[in-house]
């Protein structure tokens, strides 16, 4: 007997969030940024004013055994702390974070004494803001838990294009689903699909002339979903400029 559809795209759509659906996993978690998280701004990731971006002050670095040379920019992680191991926490408390920058290792200190982000170590250098809703100021730095989970944004996918003539170095931000692009194709009109390659973070880079041309762009996920999103920049489009769509995972 053939597999009903409705049946079928429910476990097309569970096995695409197996990326996003993982255990529970142990690590340690500091803050920075100062109180209003103005210093979190920018970042690893390239994503400029996280506010703008549509992340806001849920934001953390990552240590670099979790950053995977900015591969996981914006993957979104709940995490808790652990209070079977300190009196810091605030008990029942969550939060959900997005990677937006890298924490990078301190190799001048020992990893159990201030070199919180050196490798092997899975930490989250999160904004004070976020981290505080989760532990007490005092403690500086707390054991928690953390697993990776879908992104709820708001709004369509944005691509930021920036460069020159023969450089086009676009930034995709605000993407929901696993968060985590993986992959970007670019379409001018008078063209074919071209795979764009990552420069840093999530900023990737083509090097065709599409000045004049309307852009479209493809993006797909680590999870291996991909949406197409058509004429996203008109023919008129500049660099510098941030584009909008209307789709989103």
């Amino acid at each position: 007997m053939a597999m009903p559809v409705v049946v079928q795209v429910l476990l097309l759509c569970a096995l695409a969030y197996q990326a996003v659906d993982a255990q529970w996993t142990p690590a340690t978690a500091t803050f920075y940024g100062g109180s209003d998280g103005s210093g979190t701004m920018g970042g690893a990731c390239g994503y400029g004013n996280l506010y703008n971006a549509g992340y806001g002050l849920n934001n953390a670095a990552l240590s670099s055994a979790l950053f995977n040379d900015g591969a996981m920019c914006g993957a979104c992680y709940t995490i808790t702390c652990d209070t079977t191991k300190t009196k810091w926490c605030k008990p029942g408390t969550s939060i959900t974070i997005t990677a937006t920058n890298l924490c990078p290792p301190n190799y001048a200190k020992p990893s159990d004494n201030g070199g919180w982000c050196n490798p092997p170590r899975k930490h989250f250098d999160m904004s004070q803001p976020a981290w505080t809703s989760i532990a007490i100021y005092q403690a500086g730095i707390v054991p928690v838990n953390f697993k990776r989970v879908a992104c709820q944004k708001s709004g369509g996918i944005r691509f930021t294009i920036s460069g020159r003539d023969y450089f086009e170095l676009v930034t995709v931000f605000n993407v929901g689903g696993s968060g985590v692009v993986a992959q970007v194709s670019i379409k001018g009109s008078k063209t074919d699909w071209m795979a764009m390659s990552r420069n840093w973070g999530q900023n990737w880079q083509s090097n065709a002339y599409l000045n004049t041309q309307s852009l479209s762009f493809k993006v797909k996920l680590d999870d291996g979903r991909e949406v197409t999103v058509w004429n996203i920049a008109p023919s008129n489009w500049n660099f510098g400029t941030t584009y909008t769509s209307n789709v989103n995972f």
